[in-house]
């Protein structure tokens, strides 16, 4: 199998740092935002990273199969977060250190807490508003409630950075550069 080349589609409204390790063919949509230091490996299929995502640094999204992985719009990857499920959906939180494994697939308004490791043996999908917490994995529902709150509250986090990381760091273009 010939290895993927490096094919990077960055929206024009997209801040994605010049210091981002960036790998395979990957597109990363409208007002999302990338930080230093996080990487991006599509290593056997491609990665498409929706609208107004922000990945932090230290944030590591890998793809290890062939299809599609698919990550949604106004997700959040905190620092240090590993990240190879082959779809994520909508408005999700994967805290600092998380790590979630390949036989995850991530419905929507789910939250991953602080350190946790998700690595089921068998494929698994976390339902909508799914919370996964403490050292054990422990899975609860959660509510909903305050969800426009945490929306409103994450499109002001990504006007922010949007201000602010181009007046300290270079950025990418979509071109490979």
């Amino acid at each position: 199998m010939p290895p993927i080349r490096d094919k990077f589609t960055i929206h024009s409204k997209a801040v994605v740092c010049q210091d981002v390790e960036l790998k395979g063919d990957i597109t990363i949509g409208a007002g999302t935002v990338v930080h230093p230091k996080a990487t991006i490996f599509a290593i056997a299929g491609p990665i498409v990273i929706g609208s107004g995502c922000i990945i932090e640094e230290g944030a590591i999204i890998v793809n290890r199969r062939k299809e599609v992985m698919r990550i949604g719009d106004d997700n959040l990857f905190e620092i240090g977060c590993r990240i190879e499920c082959p779809t994520v959906g909508n408005a999700n939180t994967v805290s600092t250190r998380a790590r979630v494994h390949h036989t995850v697939r991530i419905s929507s308004y789910c939250f991953i807490g602080a350190a946790v490791l998700l690595v089921p043996t068998e494929d698994e999908i976390l339902e909508d508003y799914t919370v996964v917490y403490g050292p054990a994995a422990e899975q609860r529902s959660w509510s909903g409630r305050g969800k426009v709150q945490e929306a409103d509250l994450r499109r002001k986090h990504s006007e922010y950075l949007r201000e602010m990381l181009p007046k300290f760091n270079r950025l990418r273009r979509g071109d490979g550069t």
